[in-house]
């Protein structure tokens, strides 16, 4: 369901939070309570909760500074030594600036062993301009690399040229749906997939990474409209593997970001097992942006509610934190 008062080209409606800034908001006493939580013995749990959980990320930033200046102590630091497990992921995560965390999430993805190319595609698929870049700065600053650079290195073949594309955030938001342009990406979308033997995967790149999301709905419409199938179905009869997952998952944001982001909860909890870095990043990212919508496409996909698979796969505050974060 489309948010109202918005075209169905508008590339990126104003979706619907669940967490806003809190009104009245009073740091130094938010600061106070959260002392007074983890002092002595034991921890108050849902004081925590109830305090980070309802403020805003920017506010949660300021409540640190004043806990750092009534006690010159380091409020991530304390959080982490009074609690464990998810629930302290969960915790920490939303006491980190936005682009610190989408940086430390990438970072992870790709150290070590292996790599969580995934989390590679939620993140540099799902991100506008403006959002990549700031996740490319903080994540030189905290790492003294450059994105760019650790993406190229970790990954192969087009999906790395892929992700090398969305990494300079050079996508035209500012384009206007032009359906003559449209049809002509089209043509060249054909003769570079469906109209020749083999794939000229450079073509794919360069319109999916660079067209505006309106543009590139007038694209999906014009290309179903002269090949009787959707572009889905194109990608993956040209590509495979990581790169197909990729244009995948471009495709989806430009059509529904609520419903990319519904499946990726969905597939993080279905089965055996719960996929909790998953879970954990697309709450803490999503509950200030859009997180009425993710619901509503959720139960619009599977039938039940966010709330039902969360209650049913997670357990004690972990569990409090993830249903007060995507309850309005």
């Amino acid at each position: 369901m489309a948010c109202p008062g918005f075209s169905r080209y508008s590339a990126f409606p104003q979706g619907r939070p669940t967490v806003y800034l809190a009104p009245d908001f009073d740091p130094r006493k938010d600061a106070e309570v959260l002392r007074l939580a983890m002092k002595g013995l034991g921890t108050d749990e849902k004081t925590i909760i109830t305090i980070l959980c309802k403020r805003a990320n920017v506010q949660r930033l300021d409540i640190a500074l004043e806990y750092k200046t009534l006690y010159g102590k380091d409020l991530i630091q304390d959080l982490k030594s009074e609690l464990s497990g998810n629930f302290r992921s969960l915790i920490v995560a939303l006491m980190t600036p936005l682009s610190e965390f989408y940086a430390q999430e990438l970072h992870n993805a790709m150290k070590g062993l292996g790599t969580d190319e995934n989390c590679l595609i939620e993140i540099m698929c799902s991100l506008r301009n403006y959002e990549i870049k700031r996740v490319c700065n903080s994540y030189e600053k905290l790492f003294k690399r450059h994105l760019e650079n650790d993406l190229v290195d970790d990954t192969s073949g087009h999906f790395r040229r892929l992700l090398r594309s969305l990494c300079t955030a050079n996508r035209n938001e500012n384009q206007i749906a032009n359906k003559e342009a449209a049809f002509n990406d089209v043509k060249d979308l054909l003769r570079a997939g469906e109209l020749q033997f083999g794939t000229n995967e450079p073509i794919f790149n360069a319109v999916l990474c660079s067209r505006g999301f309106e543009q590139l709905l007038l694209i999906f419409e014009e290309y179903e409209r002269v090949t009787g199938h959707t572009i889905e179905k194109a990608i993956k009869r040209e590509f495979s593997g990581d790169a197909k997952d990729g244009l995948l998952a471009i495709v989806q944001c430009v059509r529904s970001i609520p419903d990319f982001f519904a499946e990726r909860l969905y597939k993080s909890m279905k089965g055996l097992g719960t996929d909790d870095k998953t879970l954990i990043r697309i709450v803490v990212t999503r509950c200030e942006v859009d997180m009425v919508d993710i619901k509503e496409a959720f139960f619009r996909h599977y039938q039940k509610t966010l709330e039902s698979f969360i209650e049913g796969d997670t357990s004690g505050d972990y569990k409090r934190c993830l249903l007060t974060l995507i309850q309005s």
